[in-house]
């Protein structure tokens, strides 16, 4: 039976829209697979061709027969294209984009102006040949690939085409003369049915090519995956820390060798299973020490809760008990794509030493606030030693005066040499605190905070320079905690004095707060683990002081970290704080931008009164009344009235005739040392000019430079020290002799007189004639110089 030319061009039409369909689903599928996308345009341009072939046999005079030949090669030339897309060739795509635009204008040329069919028939063969030969030219030049049978199978079909191609030209230019109707539509549905079977089998050679493509990816895929499955279980096998694998039926599904190690079981293969049920029966302890119950295991914590766990501490006991590892676990679910709970991986990490680390640091603990201790007692002692010898000196002084003006055999001279010898004791006991201190345990107890705050605030006093004010505040009600006063007071106290020091030389205010935070408060720390049903007492020590950077305050709980200069400080002062509220379960923040200041904050679970043992009160310091809440109560400075300030007309000058007298300046804020310093040095035969303010001293030796022959000024003077006096004094007269006197002589104010040029440090409350030795020496080193 004949074909039919319509049905033959209807089938091929059907089959090219289902292949265009067909291959542009699959390029909007599997974008990362090169050549369906133009696979798909081959095809579109097939089904506008077939009209246009239908038009050109029915019409042979419209129009439409010059589009079909340039859309017939536009198609085999799209399928190339497509092929060297797939196969990650080089697209020559404005090179063929000429060349189809001047396949299209010879076409048109040689339909509608010179009508030469046999030329336009070889033109439109050759270019199929043609492109035939370019797609076995790349096809063979695969080299192994082109083992694979879907590209054997379309080199096969190439040669079987291109062989069709050059018989199916010979038989149309053969019927090109022929005149005979019948016979051309008779042969002309055969050959188009025989190349309709070509595009049948391309269309399925190519959606093969798509098919072994997505396979080659899917194999690549599953070898990458399988490799790093690997490399991954390899990994946690390797693994310092542990790792468990817990069905949902408390069994285990995996372990890895570190786990196995912890455990004390032998070391299996990668991936061992126990299929056996492993929680019941296990012994595990909490971080205290005591049993832990089943509901607090990470696992069944997990599975409750469908939440991570971190952080839990847990204890296995090895052999007999007496010996126990510790491990930091971590949990977290694994589930299903349905949300249905597969695993439960346990992750944990030996702590064993660290726990070890740690009963060694309790040891030591004691000794680190031993050295704190010494280090804020020396602090103490030297603010302490200043008043103190002021007053010693004063006494030692006037008494040797009194027994001066007195004869040898009068009976007041024994009481003079009691006053003495008494001053003297205590000039040795200063001495004896500044270098000695005793250790006392730890004793945790019921203590009143604001006791303890007041005692520390009084004590700090004597230490703080006087354009420092000292502020505490409280509010109304009981504040007990439970905590050891001494150690709670030590606390205090370092906080306070790292906060004058932050404050420094310039006005500043250090304040301390303390506040009761009740049960729930937002305010309370995470960290704080005590029981605090009772609210949380807060105690807040803040500065207005230079304040800290970022890289300090991370360090600044690090032993022996310090910013102060050598010799000023150990660096021991806030890690034993940090220790201490650690050892009363207390919890401590820090909040510091540079300069605005810092504030630390301290948080202690409050704790009924009970039996409140207080402390016992420092002799000779006055303790401040604790404030109302609101209010704020500044601690009292010393404030030593001055006495009027002697001009130049007012000094004495000893009766020495025409023999020069030394010429002395003193300085001192203590009216009653400008007094003493006075009549004893005018009794030695100089001339004394006795100051009780810095600027006023400076402004004598700018009037009259060459006037005096020593400056002997006190050291702890409100505003300008003596160090600051005679570094501007020395500015205007370098030669001048200056001597610096204080109650409390350290290396570090030995080192900073050395430098300003100070010739000597004088201890305040020497002897009477140890004194005058000195100035003897300094004047007539001064007068040698002249």
């Amino acid at each position: 039976m004949p074909l039919d030319l319509l049905t033959v061009l209807v089938v091929r039409l059907c089959l090219d829209a289902m292949a265009s369909l067909s291959f542009w689903v699959q390029s909007r599928r599997h974008p990362d697979v090169k050549g369906p996308s133009w696979w798909a345009a081959a095809a579109a341009c097939s089904v506008l061709a077939t009209p246009a072939l239908w038009v050109r046999m029915e019409m042979p005079e419209t129009w439409m027969v010059s589009l079909v030949n340039p859309l017939l090669i536009m198609t085999v030339v799209l399928a190339w294209l497509g092929v060297r897309a797939h196969l990650s060739l080089k697209l020559p795509t404005r090179q063929v984009a000429w060349a189809l635009l001047a396949f299209t204008v010879v076409n048109t040329l040689l339909h509608e102006v010179w009508d030469l069919a046999p030329v336009r028939l070889g033109l439109f063969f050759s270019a199929q040949v043609l492109v035939a030969l370019l797609t076995l030219r790349d096809l063979l030049q695969l080299g192994e690939r082109r083992h694979q049978p879907e590209i054997r199978a379309l080199i096969t079909l190439t040669w079987v085409e291109l062989l069709a191609l050059m018989g199916a030209a010979w038989l149309l230019v053969a019927l090109a003369g022929s005149v005979d109707p019948l016979r051309v539509s008779t042969i002309l549905p055969s050959i188009l049915a025989a190349f309709l079977l070509s595009v049948l089998a391309r269309t399925l050679l190519y959606s093969g090519l798509v098919s072994a493509r997505l396979q080659y990816q899917s194999d690549r895929s599953r070898r990458i995956l399988q490799t790093r499955e690997t490399n991954q279980r390899a990994l946690i096998e390797n693994l310092g820390a542990g790792v468990m694998v817990f069905r949902p039926d408390e069994t285990l599904a995996s372990i890895n060798n570190a786990a196995r190690r912890f455990l004390g079981w032998s070391e299996g293969g990668a991936n061992p299973a126990l299929p056996q049920p492993i929680l019941p029966g296990w012994r595990l302890l909490q971080e205290d020490g005591q049993p832990m119950t089943r509901s607090g295991l990470p696992f069944l914590r997990v599975m409750a809760t469908g939440q991570p766990v971190s952080n839990v501490v847990m204890g296995i006991p090895v052999g007999d008990g007496r010996y126990t590892r510790w491990a930091l676990c971590n949990a977290y679910p694994e589930t299903w794509p349905d949300g249905g709970l597969r695993h439960v991986v346990v992750t944990f990490v030996d702590i064993t030493s660290l726990r070890d680390a740690q009963a060694q640091q309790k040891t030591l603990q004691a000794q680190l606030a031993q050295s704190q201790k010494m280090e804020a007692l020396g602090t103490l002692a030297g603010g302490i030693a200043h008043d103190f010898n002021n007053i010693l000196a004063a006494i030692l002084g006037n008494a040797d005066l009194a027994r001066q003006d007195l004869a040898k055999d009068h009976a007041v001279q024994e009481s003079l040499s009691e006053v003495t010898t008494a001053a003297r004791r205590g000039r040795e006991l200063v001495r004896q605190i500044l270098a000695f201190s005793r250790q006392q345990p730890m004793e945790r107890r019921p203590v009143d905070v604001a006791a303890v705050l007041g005692e520390s605030c009084a004590l700090l006093r004597a230490a703080t320079p006087p354009q420092v004010e000292l502020v505490q505040s409280r509010t109304v009600g009981p504040l007990f905690v439970s905590a050891d006063p001494t150690q709670l007071g030590q606390v205090l106290l370092n906080l306070g004095t790292n906060a004058v020091h932050a404050v420094g030389s310039a006005p500043g205010r250090v304040e301390f707060r303390v506040d009761v935070l009740p049960p729930g408060d937002r305010r309370i720390p995470a960290a704080l683990t005590a029981e605090h049903d009772l609210g949380v007492v807060r105690i807040e020590v803040q500065d207005n002081g230079c304040g800290m950077d970022d890289a300090t305050r991370e360090r600044i709980f690090e032993p022996f970290f310090t910013t102060r200069v050598v010799g000023a400080g150990t660096g021991l002062g806030l890690p034993v704080v940090l220790g201490i509220v650690q050892t009363l379960d207390g919890v401590i923040q820090v909040d510091s931008r540079v300069g605005k200041g810092t504030t630390f904050s301290l948080f202690f679970a409050a704790t009924a009164a009970g039996d409140v043992h207080e402390t016992p009160a420092t002799p000779a310091v006055a303790v401040s009344a604790p404030a109302e809440r609101g209010t704020m109560e500044p601690i009292p400075k010393k404030q030593p009235q001055l006495p009027d300030i002697p001009s130049a007309e007012h000094s004495t000058m000893a009766d020495s005739g025409d023999t020069p007298v030394a010429h002395i300046l003193y300085l001192d804020d203590d009216d009653t040392l400008v007094f003493l310093v006075r009549r004893l040095l005018e009794r030695r035969g100089y001339r004394v000019t006795a100051l009780a303010d810095q600027q006023a001293a400076i402004d004598a030796v700018r009037e009259q430079p060459k006037a005096f022959d020593l400056l002997l000024t006190d050291y702890n003077m409100p505003g300008m020290s003596g160090l600051d006096v005679a570094k501007e004094v020395l500015g205007i007269n370098p030669a001048l002799p200056v001597a610096v006197a204080s109650g409390y002589i350290t290396d570090e104010l030995q080192a900073e007189a050395m430098a300003a040029g100070v010739r000597e440090v004088v201890f305040k409350t020497d002897a009477v004639e140890d004194f005058c030795a000195v100035v003897a020496r300094l004047v007539s080193g001064a007068d040698q110089a002249k």
